[in-house]
């Protein structure tokens, strides 16, 4: 037992302590670094494996007592040493595509400390035992992972950044309060004694507050934002990590809430399914009418999120009868995370190509190269759900758990719940369209980037001339090895996906499963079939009359018509969190301060000493206020080089090496000036390291403010009681 807890330790901390390692060898050696990283990624991978064949569903922890007086739990069981296997696994993956990816990038040194502390700290998501190790391993790695997205450090790469830190942040400050309120109420937070503890309690403030901060980081509608802004710009293996892992610690929450607060709770099912539906939907319209290879992935990943959310619901609204919703949401997030990996590193071949990503400057780029055309139909034949991949199988059982919700309701089996049959007919109805849309999608990026001809024939001729040197071998491996297995596991899901299952299902609250599902029977294959028909007629319909116009010349180019006012981030979030809420308070504090200087006039000598002080403090926050939200300041390059610091000591060195020169070297004195250089040295440090500053300044003002909200929220729920 001491070995097994001490394999599931080195699982959690040893790719940090890699990342370090790693870190260092890559001040030495670009190319040695690029292997130690690949190194920790495989052996990552071979502890995870090896925990799973020898623990399996079997529990095993240990604690690191000590941490801000409550420790850190970890504990391992079926789904979670599932989960975790995968991760490694597209750790791996990436790392090793990365080798190549980067070759010609800069800052590597960097992205390779990050990637591997992100991956230490999502293990220590899926192995957390506690919800508060799991709210301190997420924050680390919401923090680590926003080098990823800042990492081209170009304009739309830093406001992508800082809106994936907004909505990193502020799920973790609502999600902190519902641990205060969680903990208020039950008195624990070990998600093993949760549903015993919440037993007969109100707890949906604490466990809305929680899903706000889960739902952020999963992708869930509307707090989607980030995905179809941080994808295209992040690099395509952190994209792939992005989308198919960092959104799956997000639902690993949701599940929690679901599965261990409020189980069989059918308001909470009836909330969860709403939610996932509209995430479904959105998504999926959005994926259609974009025009970026990768922005079509992450709304994908969007709608993806949806069908997982779905099944979540639906395993509330069934209760002890959710086998079928169980065993789809988890096959589900299975399938997602493998569909993502393969499909965004095909996006970072093309990519790493041609620097490109719009259909219409990249189309044309996979004709006459058959293998990353298999590679890529294997994975978008999966996500849209065809027979015999393994998509289908997923879908089919999340479908299923929703027609068999309906038959309840017909035979008058369930008596409570806010749907009725025709409700439910419209969100299965909606269920298949999306489920059309994302064979829509999946069809536009096949044929715009692997059938149809580039306008431009000189960049045709180019294109076809690349065959046999898009890739290396290496990279080859790591996208083909993951795609093989959407077509075996689809093709004999009783010896893969229902083994995945049968270990998973527990964390869920189901014991065993009582369905045998023909997943090829007639009946289960009329709603894949009615999708597939769906995404045809969308495809030939809309994309190819309305989506394609047709230019004077006779080309065609694909148009996005998606209209820009629905944009959420540009119309709602941005002008309320970054305008309106910092004009009223700065209009608040304004009004307090002329208040203040008001009152010091009238009232007598005692209180104007009163009103002074208040005073300075209202000036302090407006300074504050401008200093950082309003961001009145000059930025570095603006400012006179160097500081005071620099000035001394330059002077200081300058004084001494000219002492030297004249009493022990006895020669000339040197002309270099110390003190100039200092400052400049000074200078291109804060150049390098100000757009990370000032990004986490915002988040840390977010922080505060929201620290503050907090605090208050519980003073008077204390008052109150």
């Amino acid at each position: 037992m001491e070995n097994n807890f001490f394999l599931l330790a080195v699982i959690v901390f040893f790719p940090m302590l890699g990342a370090g390692v790693s870190f260092l060898v890559g001040r030495k050696d670009k190319t040695l670094r690029d292997r130690a990283a690949g190194c920790v990624t495989i052996a990552e991978f071979l502890l995870v494996l090896l925990l799973l064949i020898i623990k399996g569903a079997d529990g095993a922890g240990f604690t690191v007592p000590g941490v801000c007086g409550m420790g850190l739990s970890f504990e391992t069981e079926g789904f979670r040493a599932v989960y975790g296997a995968i991760a490694a696994f597209m750790w791996m993956a990436t790392t090793l595509f990365s080798a190549q990816y980067f070759a010609h990038y800069s800052n590597r040194n960097r992205y390779y400390l990050f990637l591997l502390v992100t991956l230490g700290a999502t293990e220590g998501i899926f192995f957390s035992a506690d919800l508060y190790t799991t709210f301190v391993f997420f924050e680390v790695m919401s923090l680590a992972s926003y080098v990823w997205v800042a990492q081209d450090e170009r304009e739309e790469s830093l406001r992508a950044a800082a809106t994936y830190l907004a909505v990193a942040v502020i799920g973790g400050l609502v999600m902190l309060m519902g641990l205060f309120l969680l903990y208020n109420q039950v008195g624990t937070l070990k998600i093993s004694e949760l549903h015993d503890a919440c037993e007969g309690k109100n707890v949906y403030v604490a466990a809305g507050c929680l899903f706000f901060g889960f739902a952020a980081k999963a992708g869930a509608f509307p707090l989607h934002i980030w995905l179809p802004k941080a994808h295209p710009v992040a690099p395509a293996p952190a994209s792939a990590l992005l989308s198919g892992i960092l959104t799956k610690t997000g639902m690993f929450g949701i599940l929690v809430i679901s599965c261990k607060i409020l189980l069989h709770d059918w308001k909470w099912g009836t909330f969860v399914l709403i939610i996932g539906t509209l995430t479904m939907v959105v998504g999926a319209m959005l994926a259609l009418f974009s025009v970026d290879f990768k922005r079509t992935l992450a709304c994908s990943s969007v709608s993806q999120i949806g069908f997982i959310l779905v099944g979540v619901g639906m395993q509330g609204l069934l209760a002890e009868e959710n086998a079928l919703a169980v065993r789809g949401s988890i096959l589900h997030m299975v399938n997602h995370s493998l569909f993502k990996l393969v499909l965004f590193m095909v996006a970072g071949v093309i990519f790493m190509n041609l620097h490109k990503l719009n259909l219409n400057e990249i189309r044309g780029f996979g004709r006459k190269k058959p293998l990353l055309a298999a590679i890529y139909l294997s994975g978008a034949l999966g996500i849209g759900g065809i027979p015999l991949f393994s998509g289908y199988i997923s879908k089919t059982l999340i479908h299923e758990s929703i027609v068999e919700y309906m038959e309840a309701l017909k035979e008058g089996a369930l008596a409570q719940g806010f749907f009725g049959v025709s409700d439910m007919k419209i969100i299965e109805w909606l269920f298949l369209i999306s489920g059309g849309l994302t064979v829509a999608y999946m069809c536009k990026l096949f044929f715009a980037v692997f059938v149809e001809k580039n306008n431009d024939a000189a960049v045709q001729k180019k294109y076809d001339s690349m065959c046999g040197r898009y890739m290396n071998k290496v990279s080859a491996a790591a996208i083909g090895v993951p795609a093989l297995l959407f077509p075996l596991m689809g093709a004999f899901p009783h010896l893969t996906m229902d083994k995945i299952a049968d270990m998973a299902q527990s964390f869920c609250g189901l014991a065993e499963n009582p369905h045998t599902v023909a997943y090829f029977s007639l009946t289960n294959l009329k709603g894949g079939l009615i999708s597939i028909t769906i995404g045809v007629l969308i495809y030939v319909l809309i994309v190819r009359t309305w989506m394609i116009v047709k230019q004077p010349d006779g080309s065609t180019v694909y148009v996005n018509r998606w209209p820009r006012v629905l944009d959420l981030e540009d119309y709602v979030y941005r002008p309320i969190l970054l305008t309106a809420i910092p004009a009223v308070c700065g209009g608040v504090c304004t009004v307090l301060d002329h208040a203040v200087d008001f009152l010091a006039k009238i009232l007598p000598i005692a209180g104007s000493v009163e009103a002074g002080f208040f005073d300075t403090i209202t000036d302090g926050v407006i300074v504050f206020l401008r200093k950082t939200i309003y961001q009145d300041s000059p930025q570095p390059h603006e400012l006179e080089e160097g500081n005071a610091l620099t000035h001394v000591c330059g002077r200081i060195v300058n004084r001494i090496v000219g002492l030297l020169n004249l009493t022990v070297w006895r020669r000339h004195p040197k002309k270099k000036d110390y003190e100039h250089s200092f400052a400049l040295a000074y200078e291109s440090f804060k150049e390098n390291t100000g757009i990370i500053g000032r990004s986490l300044s915002y988040g840390l003002i977010l922080f505060c403010l929201g620290l503050c909200g907090t605090l208050i929220y519980l003073l008077v729920s204390m008052l109150m009681h």
